[in-house]
C-alpha cells in the first residue's frame, strides 16, 4: 500500500515534467483530432459547405487515462450550404461549431462556440476554390480549490495540508476571450459514375489560420504582468481520396501541419479504402458502403491506427494513439481513444464524390 501511495505521485509528476520538456512536439495550446479529414471545419472554416450541401459532424477524444484524470475532448459541427440561381454556381456557407474539453483534477476546461460562413466559387467542371471566416468565443474555467501549491506541502514536503496558506496570487476560476480564424481551400472532384464505380478522385489542399487577436490565456490578474497569450495557430494540410478503376479499392494519403508558438505538429496519414457494395447506377434501390483502415504518424509523439466505415450518407471512425514519445515511461504507450460520427445529405458517400449539387436552397 505504502508504494502505491509513493509511486502514484512520481508517476503523474515525471509525466508532468516530461510534457513540459515535449511541448515543442506536442499539442498543449489547443484542441486537436488525430482523424483530422473527419474534423475538416475544426482545420479551416473555407471546408464549410464545399463537399456536402448539408453535414454533420461529432468527434470524441479521450486520453491519457493511463496516466492521470483523461483529458476529454468533444467536437459537433453542422454545415449547410446556401445556394441561389442568380449566383450561377457560386454560393455562401455557414456552420454552427462547438468545442469543449476538461482536462486533469483541477478540471481544466474550455468551451468555444463559434460561427462561421464560406464563399465558395466554382472555377472549373470539377475544382472550387473557396474562403471562409469564423469567429467565436473561448471560454476558460478551472476549479481553484483542487489546486496544490508548493508552500502547502508541510513536513519537508511530504504531507499536505489543504488550510495552509499558498503564498501565491489566488487566479481567476474563468476567463473568457473573442476570437476569429480564416482560411483558403481548394477542392477538386471528378468521377464518370460514382465513387463505388472504382473512377473517382478527390482532394483538397488548403491553410488557415486561428487566434488572429491573440486573446488572453492567463487565469491571474492582468496588473501581475503575467505575459500568457493563446499563440496564433497556423495550419497547411492536403487530403486525397483517389480510386483505382476494376481494383475496388481507393487509396487515402493526406498530411497535416501545424504550428503554434513555438509548438508543431505534422502528422501524415495513409488509408485503404475498400469497396462493399456498389452504387446503383440509375435508382436508389442499392447504396453504396465502403471501409477504409490504416494509420497516421504524429512526428515523434504517436502511431494511429485507424478506421472508418462509410454507407450512404453515415460514416463511423475509431482511432487509437499509440503513443510513442518521451511520455512513454508514464503512459506505457496508451495514448488517445478516438470516435467520429458523420452525417450528410446531397450527395451522399456514393454520389457524386463529393462534388456537392448545384440544386438552389432558395429562390
Amino acid at each position: 500500500m505504502t508504494n502505491y501511495f509513493i509511486m502514484k505521485p512520481i508517476k503523474i509528476t515525471v509525466f508532468l515534467i516530461l510534457s513540459l520538456i515535449g511541448s515543442k512536439i506536442g499539442f498543449a495550446q489547443d484542441i486537436h483530432f488525430s482523424q483530422y479529414a473527419e474534423a475538416p471545419v475544426a482545420l479551416n472554416p473555407a471546408a464549410i459547405g464545399v463537399a456536402y450541401d448539408t453535414r454533420a459532424i461529432a468527434n470524441y477524444r479521450t486520453q491519457w487515462g493511463s496516466v492521470a484524470k483523461a483529458y476529454s475532448t468533444f467536437g459537433v459541427t453542422f454545415e449547410q450550404a446556401i445556394k441561389h440561381l442568380k449566383l450561377k454556381g457560386n454560393y455562401f456557407g455557414v456552420a454552427l461549431n462547438i468545442y469543449s474539453d476538461q482536462a486533469g483534477d483541477a478540471k481544466l476546461a474550455s468551451f468555444m462556440p463559434n460561427v462561421g460562413i464560406s464563399y465558395v466559387t466554382r472555377i472549373s467542371k470539377f475544382a472550387k476554390l473557396s474562403a471562409g471566416v469564423q469567429a467565436g468565443v473561448i471560454y476558460r474555467t478551472i476549479d481553484v480549490s483542487q489546486l496544490r501549491w508548493d508552500e502547502q506541502f508541510t513536513e519537508n514536503g511530504y504531507m499536505y495540508n489543504s488550510s495552509a496558506p499558498t503564498g501565491e496570487s489566488t487566479p481567476h476560476s474563468a476567463i473568457v476571450a473573442f476570437d476569429v480564424g480564416g482560411g483558403l481551400n481548394f477542392h477538386y472532384a471528378k468521377s464518370e459514375r460514382f465513387i463505388s464505380a472504382q473512377d473517382g478522385t478527390k482532394f483538397d489542399v488548403g491553410a488557415a489560420a486561428y487566434h488572429y487577436n491573440i486573446p488572453r490565456n492567463s487565469f491571474f490578474d492582468e496588473s501581475l504582468n503575467i505575459k500568457e497569450k493563446l499563440y496564433t495557430k497556423y495550419i497547411f494540410y492536403a487530403n486525397f481520396d483517389v480510386g483505382l478503376k476494376t481494383a475496388g479499392i481507393a487509396l487515402v494519403p493526406s498530411i497535416l501541419y501545424m504550428m503554434q508558438g513555438p509548438s508543431t505538429e505534422i502528422t501524415p496519414g495513409f488509408m485503404f479504402k475498400y469497396i462493399i457494395e456498389d452504387q446503383a447506377t440509375y435508382t436508389n434501390i442499392k447504396n453504396a458502403s465502403a471501409i477504409s483502415f490504416g494509420a497516421y504518424y504524429r512526428v515523434k509523439d504517436a502511431i494511429i491506427p485507424t478506421i472508418l466505415y462509410q454507407k450512404n450518407k453515415l460514416a463511423i471512425g475509431v482511432a487509437y494513439d499509440i503513443n510513442i514519445s518521451s511520455l512513454t515511461p508514464a503512459s506505457k504507450l496508451n495514448g488517445a481513444l478516438e470516435i467520429c460520427i458523420r452525417f450528410n445529405t446531397s450527395p451522399g458517400y456514393g454520389k457524386a464524390l463529393g462534388a456537392s449539387t448545384n440544386r438552389p436552397t432558395y429562390k
